[in-house]
């Protein structure tokens, strides 16, 4: 590490620990008041004050009721490095007894997108500060409706990635513990679609089924069929997940049900997997129904593709943390999560990398993302505006040499 940038590190962590009581303090604010996915009006003003207050040029009700938030550097070009951060909750309950409790019921912050927010209002009260000595432009989207994955397509189809070259990113991770930081090249996270399917057999008498065409019976024989052929047809290094989380069918407990619908879930890793997916789902359940007789509509419906991290841009992540933190603080992720983030959608048109923020306790449990007593190690906020900070700055340096 050259002289220069020690001192950018140095004064980078110099600003987030004098920063860091009004971090916390936006931190819970936002938790107390959580907004569901496309309805983060408040939450949305609250980011755009504390942007303007740090001179960035910033816009509002980007992707609906995103927001952006500008910075120029030194530079002369018209690129961008963004950051992008979530901001929506869930509909949970919130049972964690905490004095900054969700104000609103029925709505938490269960999956830290509160954190991803201070985070990234972090980094750019830093970033603000050090304006005179970044090499290039920083965009910061902080994004709605990651919850329901539809807040990215918004945020893309309103511009947000125009001119931007490379794209940075964080989740928090309650299994690593608060002051480190996980990374991994290439998959991080599931592709995730949706799929609809509805059995359509022949009504009849519970005491003469040879007369009808059982549509529960034969909705059992698609799962089980599924379930085994993923097993035995599909390589096992690529992993398929299909979960039916909705069955709905049948109207008495002595009529043959007619119809039956099914909700469910598919989950992979690989683009060749993923493409090829819908078809072999298809030709099982179409075989299925075929032999015993009955009929099907299928509604398969894309959902958002994997996230793939960038090398140099994990690498870029990797050498600032261990600068900043040491090598024991950068945990090598040896899988990836089956889970989804929409973060992938703005892949299709930069380069990214995202990191897992470790903010597990190391002296209580830790409680899973989406539980109602899910908790932060809040001392995980300097860690990740740290991270992300030099990150960006680093990105600019090399860049620009």
């Amino acid at each position: 590490m050259s002289k220069h940038q020690n001192s950018i590190l140095s004064e980078i962590k110099d600003l987030t620990n004098s920063l860091y009581p009004r971090l916390v303090e936006i931190r819970r604010h936002l938790h107390a008041h959580p907004e569901l996915s496309g309805q983060e009006y408040q939450t949305s003003a609250y980011i755009a004050g504390v942007l303007s207050s740090c001179g960035l040029h910033v816009q509002e009700a980007v992707g609906k009721t995103g927001v952006v938030g500008e910075l120029k550097g030194t530079g002369n070009n018209y690129q961008w490095l963004a950051i992008r951060t979530d901001m929506d909750a869930l509909p949970i309950q919130e049972l964690t007894n905490l004095e900054y409790a969700s104000r609103h019921p029925g709505v938490m912050h269960a999956c830290g997108h509160d954190v991803h927010t201070t985070v990234g209002l972090g980094t750019a009260m830093v970033l603000s500060r050090l304006q005179d000595s970044l090499p290039g432009a920083v965009r910061f989207l902080f994004q709605p409706a990651e919850e329901i994955a539809r807040g990215s397509t918004w945020m893309v189809e309103d511009g947000v990635m125009n001119d931007v070259i490379s794209i940075l990113g964080l989740h928090v991770f309650p299994t690593i513990p608060a002051g480190c930081i996980g990374m991994r090249v290439g998959a991080l996270t599931a592709a995730a679609d949706d799929l609809e399917l509805t059995i359509l057999g022949e009504s009849g008498h519970g005491a003469r089924p040879h007369e009808a065409i059982d549509a529960i019976w034969i909705a059992a024989q698609v799962i089980t069929t599924l379930q085994q052929a993923i097993s035995r047809t599909h390589n096992p290094l690529r992993p398929v997940v299909l979960t039916i989380g909705q069955i709905t069918g049948g109207r008495a407990s002595n009529v043959i049900a007619d119809q039956v619908k099914l909700l469910g879930t598919v989950r992979s890793l690989h683009q060749s997997t993923y493409e090829t997916l819908p078809a072999w789902i298809e030709n099982i359940v179409a075989n299925v129904c075929q032999t015993y007789g009955a009929k099907y509509q299928m509604n398969y419906r894309r959902g958002v593709p994997s996230v793939q991290n960038d090398p140099a841009l994990t690498q870029l992540i990797e050498a600032s943390v261990r600068e900043a933190w040491g090598n024991e603080s950068l945990e090598i992720l040896p899988e990836p999560s089956l889970g989804a983030e929409d973060f992938s959608v703005y892949l299709n048109h930069a380069p990214g990398a995202m990191f897992r923020l470790g903010i597990g306790h190391r002296d209580q449990p830790n409680y899973p993302l989406h539980h109602p007593k899910f908790q932060v190690d809040e001392s995980a906020i300097k860690t990740g505006v740290v991270s992300l900070a030099y990150s960006a700055y680093q990105f600019w340096q090399k860049r620009c040499q």
